[in-house]
């Protein structure tokens, strides 16, 4: 006689979450806080020096076992390589020299575009860094692509691709080798190489210098004469109303503006960066972080 054999499905994962952690075998995971993107419509990249990108490639281990991690600095319009440079961390004291050294030679863009991590960007308000602020006060506005979109810096993400097959595959003995190993690929990137957006001509052939020269003295943001203007402590606060609350520890020091945009409702910036809203009209101060731009400019968009 068959044996009769009585199949049934398996619980839902949610059930089965339930279930668990209503005998407490599940450990609630810590959500990740992410960096607000600039919520302003991304630059127009038609001439030189109008949109500079910028990002570390990621790190990689050279053949005496330290890690090597490249910063690199295009010019959006021409694909121009700026720089790339053989770090061995990522933080503003080692990058704010090289973007120096770019700015003695090439001047001041209009924009520069980040991807949002350190040290280009915090989870402070406006989600700027102290990089962000030296660049806000040089006249050069920061605006970061959304966590997880590399396409919208898509013609910076291209140039990676070929840096790693061709400088990083094997890698370089030592830091030295590997900075030599970039110079070559970014003269041969800038003044041999043709790309097919630029009607088969290399990048050095379309890149001009900026006529906004450096060095230049560093300047406070400038508002409008009926803007409310508040100093930040050095604590990252500023006064309102007779009450303190916590703006960032980046701009301590720093003037931010504040304009009324309705009764009782505040827009505070920081330059041309949106650092978030201050409500009159709750029992205490409040600050609202900017959130996500619903639409981006076309030129965003992913561009080889």
């Amino acid at each position: 006689m068959a044996e009769h054999v009585v199949r049934t499905d398996p619980p839902a994962a949610s059930t089965i979450g339930r279930i668990l952690e209503k005998h407490g075998l599940v450990r609630q995971r810590r959500r990740r806080r992410r960096v607000d993107a600039s919520n302003q419509p991304f630059a127009e990249c038609d001439t030189p020096n109008a949109v500079w990108c910028t990002d570390f490639k990621g790190h990689s281990r050279l053949g005496n076992g330290v890690r090597c991690h490249p910063l690199t600095l295009t010019d959006a319009h021409s694909r121009f390589l700026l720089r790339c440079e053989a770090l061995e961390a990522e933080n503003t004291a080692l990058v704010q020299p090289v973007y120096d050294a770019a700015f003695v030679e090439y001047g001041l863009p209009l924009a520069m575009r980040p991807d949002n991590g350190s040290p280009f960007a915090t989870l402070g308000a406006g989600g700027l860094s102290r990089l962000a602020v030296w660049w806000v006060k040089l006249g050069i506005r920061p605006e970061r692509i959304e966590p997880g979109k590399p396409q919208q810096n898509g013609r910076h993400e291209r140039m990676h691709r070929t840096l790693k097959q061709q400088t990083t595959k094997p890698p370089q003995p030592t830091m030295f080798e590997q900075q030599l190993a970039f110079d070559r690929f970014r003269r041969e990137f800038n003044e041999e190489r043709p790309h097919e957006a630029l009607e088969q001509r290399p990048p050095a052939s379309v890149y001009s210098t900026s006529p906004r020269s450096y060095p230049c003295p560093l300047r406070p943001p400038e508002y409008p004469g009926e803007w409310e203007r508040r100093l930040v402590a050095n604590n990252g606060s500023i006064k309102w109303r007779g009450e303190r609350f916590f703006v960032s520890e980046c701009l301590a020091g720093e003037w931010v503006g504040l304009n009324e945009t309705d009764e009782g409702i505040w827009r505070a910036m920081f330059g041309p960066v949106h650092l978030g809203t201050v409500n009159d009209r709750a029992k205490e101060p409040t600050f609202v972080r900017p959130s996500w731009p619903r639409r981006c400019h076309p030129s965003s968009r992913s561009e080889v």
